[in-house]
C-alpha cells in the first residue's frame, strides 16, 4: 500500500474490510488519539487500552464512516466518549467506597445508541468549528483533532507558541459554549465537559 494514498481512498478500502487500509489508519492516526486520551484519564495503560477500544470501534463501524469527513474528527469524538465514559466509572467506584450508595446506577451499554450520540456529537462539533475564523479553526483541528502539540503548529504556521496557545484557548472557549447554546438535549450538552477537560 502507498504511504502517500489519500484518507479518502482508506476510508473506502477500510469500508470494504481491507486490513492493509485499517493498519494505515491506525499508524497515521495512533499517536493523536493516544495523546488526546491520556491527556484526560492521565494513566498510561488506561490511554492504551482506550486507543485499542477507539481502533476496534472504527473497525466494527467501517462501513458507517462519512466518506466525505475526516476520520480524525470521528475518532476524536469516540476516544473523548470512552475517556469520559472510564472517567465517570472511576467517580462512581470512588462513592461507592465512601459509603455513598444512593447513586443511580449507570444505564447498560448500548452500543448502537452510544454510536448514534457519537455521530449527532461530531456533527455539533463540526458545526461549531466551522464558525471559527480560519486562523483559529485550523489551530484548532491540528491541536485537538490531530494531536500535534502547539510547538508543532507554531511550526508548521509560523505562528509564535503563545499565539497558538492563544488561539486554542480561544476556540475551545467558543466551541464549549457553541454546545451550550445550542446542543437539544441533555446528553449533547455532556459533550461540553469534554471541553472543559480540554482546558486543562
Amino acid at each position: 500500500m502507498k504511504a502517500d494514498r489519500s484518507e479518502t481512498d482508506l476510508l473506502h478500502a477500510l469500508a470494504l474490510g481491507q486490513i492493509e487500509a485499517f493498519d494505515a489508519l491506525y499508524h497515521r492516526y495512533k499517536q493523536p488519539v493516544y495523546s488526546n486520551v491520556v491527556k484526560l484519564v492521565r494513566q498510561t495503560e488506561t490511554a492504551e487500552d482506550i486507543l485499542q477500544e477507539v481502533f476496534v470501534s472504527l473497525w466494527i463501524n467501517r462501513q458507517k464512516i462519512d466518506l466525505t469527513k475526516s476520520v480524525g474528527g470521528w475518532l476524536f469524538v469516540v476516544s473523548y466518549n470512552k475517556a469520559a465514559s472510564f472517567l465517570k466509572k472511576k467517580v462512581r467506584e470512588s462513592a461507592v467506597v465512601q459509603g455513598q450508595a444512593d447513586l443511580p446506577d449507570a444505564p447498560a451499554p448500548d452500543d448502537r445508541a452510544d454510536e448514534e450520540l457519537y455521530g449527532l456529537q461530531m456533527a455539533l462539533i463540526e458545526e461549531a468549528v466551522a464558525h471559527l475564523p480560519a486562523r483559529k479553526r485550523d489551530v484548532f483541528c491540528r491541536c485537538r483533532f490531530q494531536g500535534l502539540s502547539t510547538e508543532e503548529v507554531a511550526d508548521m504556521t509560523g505562528l509564535s507558541v503563545q499565539s497558538v496557545n492563544d488561539y486554542l484557548k480561544q476556540s475551545t472557549r467558543f466551541v464549549r459554549d457553541y454546545i451550550r447554546t445550542n446542543a437539544k438535549s441533555a446528553q449533547l450538552v455532556a459533550t461540553t465537559c469534554l471541553f472543559l477537560l480540554l482546558d486543562q
